[in-house]
């Protein structure tokens, strides 16, 4: 049986000033390092599947998860990719209903599991935390409405270049007159993240490297001309 390492505890954890737990007193940081579990997770692992009932909150401490929606053809509609610092699951337990997606691990990963009752009880007694957790609700609805908009007003060539800008941002590496996206997503991920069909960005892809906005290193994204995508994604529209 496999040794799981012993988990950071949370006042000393580095990915907590990324996430809703920073600002949180000594009391409450003790409290949630005494009842959490830490656990490794490797690529391919699923964390919840939509339908299930959560029994907690899930803490990334660091790699990258994906929350996505499995439509009735089978494909996935990739909500948001999470990373360090991001809690998953959280909204699904407040609103006492069965996850509405579900989450899997596509870069190895590091997570921490709060109980129901752990995360609930420094939530009743920290005000400031109840207000992050509500700021951090509704900003996850308006990025929802904002998806709702892209998807209906923007073509899949505009969405593809805008999902590029924003892996750029969230995972860039920058080079000397690049920045390399440093996360590898599989061509139906990144056509998960648009909201279209495979081919269709495998083609999109082909044509934004002819014309010298990306570039490829093995399986990872060089982005070459952020402007230029800004210009196609009307990022300033």
């Amino acid at each position: 049986m496999k040794v799981q390492p012993k988990a950071t505890p949370c006042e000393l954890c580095l990915s907590r000033k990324f996430s809703l737990f920073a600002g949180l007193g000594e009391q409450h940081l003790c409290h949630l390092s005494d009842s959490k579990n830490f656990i490794t997770h490797k690529k391919g692992q699923t964390l919840f599947y939509e339908g299930t009932k959560p029994l907690g909150v899930f803490c990334i401490n660091d790699g990258i998860v994906k929350v996505y929606k499995t439509a009735s053809n089978g494909k996935d509609q990739i909500i948001r990719l999470a990373k360090k610092g991001d809690f998953l699951g959280y909204t699904s337990l407040l609103g006492e209903e069965a996850y509405s997606n579900s989450a899997t691990i596509i870069e190895d990963a590091k997570i921490c599991f709060v109980p129901r009752e752990s995360f609930l009880k420094v939530l009743a007694e920290d005000n400031d935390f109840h207000k992050r957790v509500t700021k951090a609700i509704c900003s996850d609805l308006g990025v929802m409405e904002e998806k709702l908009t892209d998807a209906t007003q923007k073509s899949i060539r505009e969405r593809l270049a805008f999902t590029l800008l924003k892996l750029s941002e969230s995972y860039g590496l920058d080079g000397e007159n690049s920045e390399k996206i440093d996360v590898i997503l599989t061509r139906e991920e990144i056509a998960g993240l648009v909201g279209t069909a495979t081919e269709t960005v495998i083609r999109l892809l082909s044509e934004f490297k002819k014309d010298e906005l990306i570039a490829f290193e093995g399986k990872k994204i060089i982005v070459l001309d952020k402007k230029g995508l800004a210009r196609i994604s009307d990022f300033y529209g």
